[in-house]
């Protein structure tokens, strides 16, 4: 089954003093390091997402500066395809679909940030659209939410959301589980 990596949104502004810093995204950017230096070596296909938005109406208005940026950790190669979006799903209004398509790709190895917003709804498009998808958690980050004037932390949502996709959407493994021989 060919196999692909997705990297979603992994951009300096989720990092240390950037716009909308996650909770742990060193750690979760380290472990997709170790996925991409992987797929790298087998020379397997990979994909970088990168989330910008140049339409200030947009809930998701993301301008293109310094903190919008791809992180060092997985600077993409210029043989990896890089595929920028304007909204959560990495499907909507991209070549993405039609790019997996062409390649073959049956099966989708998906990490990022934010695990709560774009990696959730890439992976449900990707699990609607006929993918086999597994999502590597300690590859993905979020954030503390809020709901009815109580903080849920990080901790509990990313558990939440990546339980969530595991129940139907993906097998959810941790970066040692995948890289395992």
């Amino acid at each position: 089954m060919k196999t692909a990596l997705v990297l979603i949104d992994i951009q300096n502004d989720y990092f240390k003093d950037g716009k909308m810093e996650l909770y742990n995204p060193e750690k979760a950017g380290d472990n997709a390091k170790l996925l991409l230096n992987a797929f790298r070596k087998n020379k397997m296909p990979v994909i970088h997402i990168q989330h910008l938005s140049t339409r200030p109406e947009s809930a998701f208005f993301i301008p293109q500066t310094p903190g919008a940026e791809i992180n060092e950790r997985v600077s993409p190669l210029n043989n990896e395809k890089i595929i920028i979006k304007h909204y959560p799903n990495s499907f909507r209004e991209t070549d993405l679909l039609d790019y997996l398509k062409n390649m073959g790709i049956e099966k989708l190895v998906i990490c990022g940030m934010m695990t709560h917003m774009c990696v959730d709804a890439t992976t449900r498009a990707a699990k609607d659209f006929g993918f086999e998808c597994l999502v590597i958690g300690d590859a993905c980050a979020t954030k503390d939410l809020e709901i009815n004037n109580e903080t849920v932390k990080a901790s509990e949502v990313q558990k939440s959301f990546l339980s969530a996709l595991n129940y139907f959407y993906a097998s959810v493994l941790t970066s040692e589980q995948f890289l395992k021989p």
